[in-house]
């Protein structure tokens, strides 16, 4: 992070990302936030470790494992740059948990007032979760998982679609408005490389300045280029890298 200003508009994107993709189901063990989601979000069915604990790494993981184990899900931690002990990447490489799924966090320093460029329809949680779950195959219960965290969330989703005149749909995605910094999420076209990602991403900023975001976030795939390069067109800069870790082979 090569300056002071990006580093700590870093750090707010990290926790409006946590605020925003809480499911009902977690708790903190020894300091670790641990989630428990079925749904298909890696990050609402993985480990935080936003603190240093008490315990021994073995009985903190040991610990973790259980309560995976209980809830049918495999232990996954995501790593970021405030994991906490500061080493834990390296310590879990040793224990010979692979990495898999690194994703980018892009920020956008200033919104600036427009108009919105198209209008979208707007979705209530399960509509939103049933349109993009179909987009992307997910499971029945990877939807109603994904529209029970979206509806039960601490901050307020809004889920969107892009249509054609003839009412098809073109895109979809929500947004995360959490003070003055908005969250993009799921945005999905149906109908790729034809700019509606883009169409549909401007109208969300547009719609989010005239709720008094000033800063936008979002989370994209580490080798997704041609999605990071849509996200530059639009102001955004690279911010940090996230990626997670597992002893569970399936995952890797």
């Amino acid at each position: 992070m090569p300056d002071a200003r990006l580093q700590a508009l870093a750090l707010r994107a990290e926790q409006a990302g946590l605020d925003a993709s809480a499911p009902p189901q977690q708790a903190d063990i020894d300091g670790w936030l641990i989630r428990l989601s079925p749904g298909k979000a890696k990050r609402s069915r993985c480990i935080n470790a936003l603190r240093q604990g008490s315990l021994p790494l073995d009985e903190l993981l040991s610990r973790c494992q259980q309560a995976y184990d209980a809830a049918g899900l495999p232990l996954a931690v995501r790593v970021t740059p405030w994991s906490q002990p500061a080493d834990l990447d390296m310590l879990l490489a040793a224990r010979g948990w692979g990495a898999f799924d690194a994703a980018d966090v892009m920020v956008l320093h200033a919104l600036a007032p427009a108009a919105p460029p198209v209008a979208l329809q707007a979705l209530d949680a399960s509509a939103y979760a049933a349109l993009v779950g179909a987009l992307r195959g997910s499971s029945d219960t990877a939807i109603a998982a994904h529209a029970e965290r979206i509806a039960n969330a601490p901050v307020i989703y809004q889920g969107f679609a892009l249509k054609d005149p003839d009412n098809r749909l073109l895109a979809c995605g929500q947004m995360v408005v959490d003070g003055d910094i908005v969250g993009l999420y799921d945005i999905a076209s149906a109908a790729p490389r034809q700019g509606h990602g883009e169409r549909l991403c401007r109208a969300l900023l547009a719609l989010a300045h005239g709720q008094g975001a000033r800063q936008a976030y979002l989370q994209v795939g580490s080798d997704n280029a041609i999605a990071q390069r849509l996200y530059a067109r639009l102001g955004f800069v690279f911010a940090y890298r996230y990626h997670y870790r597992s002893p569970e082979p399936e995952l890797r």
